[in-house]
């Protein structure tokens, strides 16, 4: 595996991507959603962080997101399985999907 040089925030990848932040930021606060690796924290204080991904994190979510659009049915089964809120899968789920 090559060495990470550089890393995305979520607000980046959020805006790059068109995507919801609130959306990427429940798919990656379990970080077995995405290989591991992919997935970095990054303190900025003390108690501080963000998380940001590697470019092979960026292209694996956009795979995934990509491939839960393909029907309004593989979408809601995505939110099912990769968001734990209930509440916001169901504000996702209100939208259609792209």
């Amino acid at each position: 595996m090559a060495a990470v040089t550089s890393l995305l925030t979520l607000d980046y990848v959020a805006r790059i991507l068109d995507e919801n932040v609130e959306l990427l930021e429940a798919i990656v606060s379990n970080d077995d959603n995405l290989t591991y690796g992919a997935i970095v924290s990054v303190h900025t204080g003390l108690d501080e962080s963000i998380t940001a991904l590697t470019d092979h994190g960026v292209e694996e979510l956009t795979d995934m997101l990509s491939q839960a659009r393909l029907t309004t049915k593989a979408w809601h089964q995505f939110l099912d399985d990769f968001i734990d809120d209930p509440e916001l899968a169901a504000r996702f789920k209100a939208h259609k999907p792209r």
